[in-house]
């Protein structure tokens, strides 16, 4: 628990602070961090005492002969979790430093408590993404699934579903990021984690289709308001632990095929854009040369708007800013040169496939 990384910070927070020589010792009371380097990895016999008593040991100067290699000051037990693992040594004048060393002792304690919490969060959350891990494996290993679940204080109750969330921006650690999102969704509802330096999967447990609705809405207005820039795709309901890594396959599509600046997009929103992906190459390559290789630039984006506008004239020419004539006469030139409709409902359903072929060409 006492490394020599931490003992390193201990002493440079405190010997800062109180303008003294600080030495940290081991548990076979070597020492491990000083602000003076060349001391380290010397034993230090009065640490050997205070180890062996348990009790704080001061020497005084008139008492230093009897300690070789050892200064005048205060030594003081460190414990953790009642056991003494090391020894902490300030250099001085033990009756100017009596009143302050218990609070260094204090502050070293309540550091090495931070950092195990810190350690044990960190192991808690590796284990998390391990189960994730397994549950995407095409042989699910169930036994060691249990065993890590068991360890988190965790069960896993269908339904289940899979987000995955892209962070463009994250002004916070990866921790804080993590429990914010545990504590929208709940920590016994969900299982989150990093799938990458910019991907995180949400996993939910035994929540309905209502309440992940609502808290995936609670999410995204927090993390937004703490400044993360951020998309979700979300996978399918599932009831089995199995099908869980098909639920993740579609949030990644979700994310994938759906518009950038839509904080949420569900696969049943791209379902027939994903469809298409299935789709070989050289077939879709054919097809959008077929229906749109004849149309310019402006009248694709006036295709797109008007779809974007449910095939309303009114609102369309709205959202281009331009006279509903105007777009009466693109429409038409579509007609002519196309030979669709747009709007006609079948013809528009092969101009729209068209141009999610040609989006998802240029976005690949």
């Amino acid at each position: 628990m006492l490394t020599q990384e931490i003992a390193m910070e201990i002493v440079k927070q405190t010997t800062n602070r109180l303008n003294r020589n600080i030495n940290i010792m081991d548990d076979k009371g070597i020492i491990i961090a000083s602000g003076n380097h060349e001391r380290i990895d010397q034993l230090h016999l009065g640490a050997m005492e205070v180890l062996k008593t348990g009790k704080p040991l001061i020497i005084p100067e008139t008492d230093r002969h009897q300690w070789v290699g050892v200064l005048p000051g205060i030594n003081l037990p460190i414990n953790f979790q009642n056991v003494i693992i090391g020894v902490i040594g300030i250099t001085g004048d033990p009756t100017e430093l009596l009143e302050f060393g218990e609070l260094v002792k204090m502050i070293t304690e309540m550091m090495l408590h931070q950092a195990f919490m810190a350690e044990q969060l960190e192991w808690k959350q590796h284990l998390k993404e391990l189960v994730f891990e397994d549950l995407l494996k095409e042989d699910i290993n169930q036994h060691s699934i249990d065993q890590r679940l068991e360890l988190i204080g965790m069960k896993l109750e269908p339904p289940y579903q899979v987000g995955v969330m892209e962070i463009k921006l994250n002004p916070l650690n990866k921790n804080e990021l993590i429990q914010m999102t545990e504590t929208v969704f709940g920590s016994q509802q969900a299982l989150v984690g990093f799938l990458n330096v910019n991907r995180v999967f949400i996993l939910t447990t035994a929540l309905s289709g209502n309440n992940m609705d609502k808290s995936l809405d609670s999410a995204i207005k927090q993390l937004k308001a703490k400044g993360f820039v951020i998309r979700i795709g979300l996978g399918s309901i599932v009831d089995k632990e199995s099908y869980i890594v098909h639920s993740f396959r579609e949030a990644e599509a979700a994310l994938l095929l759906g518009e950038a600046d839509q904080a949420l997009t569900r696969y049943t929103d791209v379902e027939t854009k994903a469809l298409l992906e299935r789709i070989d190459e050289r077939t879709k390559q054919q097809f959008q040369e077929r229906i749109l290789g004849s149309l310019s630039e402006k009248l694709i984006e006036t295709l797109q708007q008007f779809f974007l506008s449910n095939l309303n004239i009114g609102e369309c020419a709205k959202r281009m800013y331009i006279h509903r004539n105007s777009l009466i006469y693109r429409l038409k030139k579509i007609k002519d040169i196309t030979g669709y409709n747009p709007q006609v409902l079948h013809d528009a359903i092969t101009l729209q496939l068209a141009i999610w072929v040609s989006q998802s060409k240029r976005e690949s």
